[in-house]
């Protein structure tokens, strides 16, 4: 992978270059200050083989991300969708070092026949501000030269319209939707067509099961008034459609199809259309399998309509980072745990743990500046674990310490990390990790969102794990990676941290990179992505489960799993 030549911010040169407009557009127009191309729709002639550097990077609104083509070819583009004809009077293009010696812009209003409205052989790179005047729907940048042996790559691929334009939006938030059928059962409670707009990827509408099971089928959105459409955009469920189309309609009884498949891939699927209705519809022919059709989201962008605004989304973390929150457990020895940032979990475990989790019995600082979580053999009379192999009892034979910060802390996006020294032995199951907020507020696991910094197994002393997991990937298809680091990772303290933004989060131990997750991606080969809202921190130091297995009389009690800090960046 091609590490940045450059940094995406202080780039300031402008380049005096030739400009070509038509002969029709002598006049001055007033441009706008928006950003058109923001999160429009955009294709690449290539992208950097492995990695992330997609299309959509470049028109993301985040200077942080980028664009960047292979460097096979000396030809290269960028073409963005305005989802209608417009007036475009400037392009702001942020190159990374990566940049075109000559380019052109150029527009068209099929996206077929282009006209060039500025060309230059001289270019510079750095950040240019380039004002033409030119109608179409699409934006092309046409690389045809390169200053460096790499492709061409690009921050940012800005666009201003002249005054009076609208930028394609979210049109249908919180709008009302119809289906032909929808579930409401054990196998799929409240899957109903208002999941489709709610913004929240962990919902979704499924049709009836056996009534809806069948072809055709169909869900419909209003958007409260006549729109002039630009994209859909449809997140799928595993039971999608192979062939289905989107149409519109001013009356929701006569509909004008916009967009036909027979191809239909499932995923995220991000579809260009141009058409006007009150009324959008996906009208389902085929299913990809035995099931019915079920979607997570199903969002109409455009211009018009009566759109209601959706939450303004969480900001990324800050350059440079700074520290909003952290326990150093600087205290006397003995100290249970700071009750304004940290409570316990009381009671069994889940995935089949044995032991019990007190109200602080086993939490405490050591005086040495660590947190102390303690697994100890130990009955708790009265409770119920499944059978310890050890003692053949059902009664929990061991005890132990969960700590997490909700209702005291939560954050979203940032760099969260901890020094942590595992506990080891047979049977032994410490984490760090956060589950989502709203698991407390009727959104169960696995839609709540989990994110694994650190899980480390006894039975496995040289490797830590980290994984995410969601609702459409969860349990032994969680995405993640374990590192091997070559000796016990109980034999001394490791940092383990996860640096979250928009985009997708990295984990690293120690500082070396094990896996980095990007969002596009797992929306289009896994599902839909749950890590844009609060999450909380969790500490627990488990005995036994499904994935560790339990201890045997070979495993040494007490277990003492040692926190040195939590830290909380944004």
């Amino acid at each position: 992978m091609r590490r940045a030549l450059g940094a995406a911010t202080g780039i300031a040169a402008l380049l005096l270059t030739t400009l070509v407009l038509p002969a029709t557009t002598a006049q001055a127009v007033e441009c706008g200050t928006a950003n058109a191309a923001l999160r429009a729709p955009v294709t690449a002639s290539s992208v950097e083989p492995g990695t992330p550097f997609t299309a959509d990077a470049a028109v993301d609104g985040d200077p942080g991300t980028r664009w960047s083509s292979d460097h096979q070819n000396t030809a290269q583009w960028l073409r963005v969708d305005l989802g209608s004809s417009k007036r475009v009077c400037g392009v702001t293009l942020a190159w990374e070092a990566a940049y075109s010696t000559a380019f052109r812009l150029e527009v068209s209003t099929d996206g077929t026949s282009w006209t060039t409205a500025y060309s230059t052989t001289d270019g510079r790179g750095g950040q240019q501000e380039l004002a033409l005047d030119a109608t179409g729907r699409y934006v092309r940048l046409t690389s045809t030269a390169r200053a460096t042996q790499y492709g061409v790559s690009l921050w940012e691929f800005a666009i201003r319209t002249a005054s009076g334009t609208d930028s394609p939006k979210l049109l249908s938030y919180g709008k009302p939707a119809f289906a032909s059928t929808y579930q409401d059962n054990a196998g799929c409670g409240g899957c109903t067509p208002a999941k489709v707009t709610d913004l929240n990827p962990a919902t979704r509408w499924a049709t009836a099961e056996g009534t809806g099971w069948v072809d055709p089928g169909w869900i419909s959105v209003d958007l409260g008034a006549t729109a002039q459409l630009s994209s859909v955009v449809l997140q799928w469920d595993p039971a999608y459609a192979t062939a289905f189309q989107v149409q519109t309609s001013a009356t929701a009884q006569q509909w004008t199809t916009v967009y036909e498949t027979t191809t239909g891939t499932g995923f995220k699927q991000t579809i260009p259309v141009s058409g006007s209705g009150r009324y959008v519809r996906v009208n389902l022919l085929k299913r990809s399998g035995p099931y019915g059709y079920s979607l997570w989201e199903f969002q109409v962008y455009g211009t018009g309509g009566n759109p209601t605004a959706p939450p303004a989304p969480a900001p990324d973390p800050g350059n440079p980072l700074r520290l909003v929150w952290s326990d150093e457990f600087n205290t006397t020895a003995g100290t249970k745990p700071d009750s304004a940032k940290w409570r316990p979990e009381v009671g069994t475990g889940q995935n089949a743990e044995l032991q019990f989790y007190t109200n602080n019995n086993n939490a405490f600082t050591d005086g040495g500046g660590n947190l102390v979580l303690e697994a100890r053999r130990e009955v708790t009379p009265g409770s119920a674990c499944p059978v310890d192999p050890v003692s053949g009892s059902g009664t929990c034979q061991y005890t132990s310490a969960r700590l997490i910060t909700e209702g005291k802390a939560s954050w979203t996006y940032g760099r969260v990390e901890a020094r942590i020294k595992v506990s080891g032995g047979k049977g032994l199951w410490p984490a760090f990790w956060m589950l989502g907020d709203d698991i407390f507020r009727g959104t169960p696991w696995p839609g709540s969102g989990e994110i694994d910094i650190m899980e480390h197994l006894g039975r496995e002393p040289n490797t830590a794990y980290q994984t995410i997991h969601g609702p459409a990937y969860f349990g032994g298809g969680g995405i993640g990676k374990p590192l091997d680091i070559g000796r016990d990772v109980a034999g001394e303290f490791h940092v383990f941290r996860a640096d979250w933004t928009s985009r997708g989060i990295t984990f690293s131990i120690d500082g070396t990179q094990v896996l980095a997750i990007d969002k596009a991606t797992v929306e289009a080969t896994r599902g839909p992505w749950v890590f844009d809202k609060p999450f909380f921190i969790l500490l627990n130091n488990a005995v036994g489960g499904d994935w560790p297995g339990p201890p045997d009389a070979g495993t040494a009690f007490p277990q003492r799993m040692l926190v040195d800090y939590v830290r909380v960046y944004q």
